[in-house]
């Protein structure tokens, strides 16, 4: 018996980095088609950040019950109700035939993505526990690939002119298969009923969630804005305005897929540290520059500097001894998407009374608060075996 609870569940492991992709691919396809529900719906730039805003006020409260829902049940028998919900909603937006009904929709789905994105990732650190090495930058690599994905297909249905109803309805008719096909691999995680379902506040949670908030808020600012500033600000075609996304998933994508290897050489403080000054370097330098070349350059930049940065946060939470996973990652993620809750609107806000592009130096600032913050991801354990 003790040789199987060794053998790394590799079974386990794709399941969940399927999801991981899937969850990056709604959601970066819903994205890269915001100009032309913007533009259908009517909505000023203040009017998108405020609707933005109901999505991301969803996704919080949703990480605070689903990490009570893991802490009761585990991770696989909420990911089997959570996943289909949430490919379900990935379509509503574009549909929507109002901005209330627009907002609305982006309540539902910002839910049913706060609930995906806490189970999968409690899902990953017990899979990364059960190998006794660092895989969590990996699975999130997926989630940046599938980023990608969804970015250079919406990028090809714009240029196609292929409405974002038909296109929505087909990213997830594809999100559901999956979500139902892969939930019997997933690891079959042992429920922590004898803990707490929320985890006490602590000064190293409190210090994770306020990176978490740093790092999210910026990489938010890149998913909600980048399309419509290189479309608007940048006076680029719709279809090249899906690039800024895709180059920073790209290069999110390949700094995560070494990002385990470059933490071992380098250390976690280190890598956060030094990744979040180039993330604020790029993005500064293509807002100042300002050149389509440049800002796209800029989004690929910091997609590089923030690859690792939220997967360490996850593994620093997911590890730490004074509460069980799911509630720690909880009150850790849910501060860190407080950032992607404030970000949109705020950034819309200072839009509008500024400009796009002086308010895509708000980001720019919260990375080199992040850089000052990477301290907080020293820990005492890091991808041990479960006992």
């Amino acid at each position: 018996m003790g040789v199987i609870a060794n053998e790394p569940p590799r079974h386990a492991r794709a399941a969940v980095t399927a999801v991981f992709f899937v969850n990056g691919a709604v959601f970066s396809s819903l994205f890269s088609r915001m100009p032309a529900i913007k533009d259908d719906l009517g909505m000023s730039e203040g009017e998108l950040g405020v609707a933005l805003m109901f999505s991301m006020v969803g996704l919080a409260v949703a990480q605070l019950g689903a990490g009570a829902a893991v802490t009761r049940w585990g991770a696989r028998d909420a990911m089997r109700v959570i996943g289909p919900v949430y490919a379900c909603a990935a379509a509503l937006p574009a549909f929507a035939p109002s901005i209330e009904t627009f907002a609305l929709a982006m309540l539902v789905l910002g839910s049913a993505n706060g609930a995906l994105d806490l189970t999968m990732n409690v899902e990953g650190a017990a899979v990364e526990r059960r190998y006794g090495r660092p895989i969590m930058a990996s699975l999130h690599a997926a989630f940046s690939f599938g980023a990608l994905a969804g970015a250079s297909g919406g990028a090809l249905v714009a240029s196609l002119d292929v409405a974002p109803e038909r296109h929505m309805a087909a990213v997830a008719l594809l999100a559901l298969v999956v979500a139902v096909g892969v939930t019997g691999a997933l690891l079959q995680d042992r429920p922590d009923r004898g803990t707490p379902m929320f985890a006490r506040p602590t000064r190293r949670l409190a210090a994770l969630g306020a990176l978490a908030f740093c790092v999210l808020l910026a990489e938010g600012t890149v998913a909600d804005w980048s399309a419509v500033y290189l479309r608007d600000s940048v006076d680029t075609s719709a279809g090249l305005a899906a690039a800024g996304l895709a180059a920073f998933s790209l290069t999110m994508g390949f700094g995560r897929l070494i990002g385990d290897r470059l933490t071992a050489a380098l250390g976690p403080v280190r890598l956060a540290c030094g990744g979040s000054l180039l993330a604020a370097a790029g993005l500064g330098s293509g807002l100042l520059i300002a050149t389509p070349a440049a800002t796209i350059a800029g989004f690929a930049a910091m997609g590089a500097g923030l690859a690792t940065t939220f997967p360490l946060v996850v593994s620093a939470a997911a590890n730490r001894p004074e509460a069980a996973a799911g509630a720690a990652l909880a009150a850790v993620t849910t501060t860190g998407y407080s950032g992607f809750m404030i970000g949109p609107p705020l950034v819309g806000f200072l839009a509008e009374a500024l400009s796009l592009r002086a308010a895509l130096l708000f980001p720019v600032a919260l990375c080199l608060v992040a850089a000052a913050l990477a301290p907080a991801i020293a820990r005492e354990r890091f991808g041990q075996p479960a006992s």
